[in-house]
């Protein structure tokens, strides 16, 4: 059985301790808003009638902003001399 957007959310919420206040500010710094109710809508059980499944888009921001989150801000390309 495949893992689902939602399992991978999860299991990444557990493996850096991540509140929802800490998702928020992930998403916040590659310009994704996103609302602490739609992150627990993610975190339901399937069979709950409030649950959401993660889309792709929300997952591939969120892991940008993990990056940004873990290690910082890309640095400027330098430019080369010709």
């Amino acid at each position: 059985m495949a893992l689902t957007n939602n399992d991978i959310m999860k299991k990444l919420r557990v493996a850096h301790k991540l509140r929802d206040e800490d998702i928020v500010k992930i998403c916040s710094l590659v310009d994704f808003a996103v609302s602490k109710s739609e992150i627990n809508a993610i975190y339901r059980n399937p069979n709950h009638p409030k649950y959401v499944e993660c889309g792709d888009q929300f997952l591939r921001n969120f892991l940008n902003g993990l990056v940004i989150h873990l290690r910082g801000p890309m640095p400027p390309k330098k430019e080369k001399k010709s």
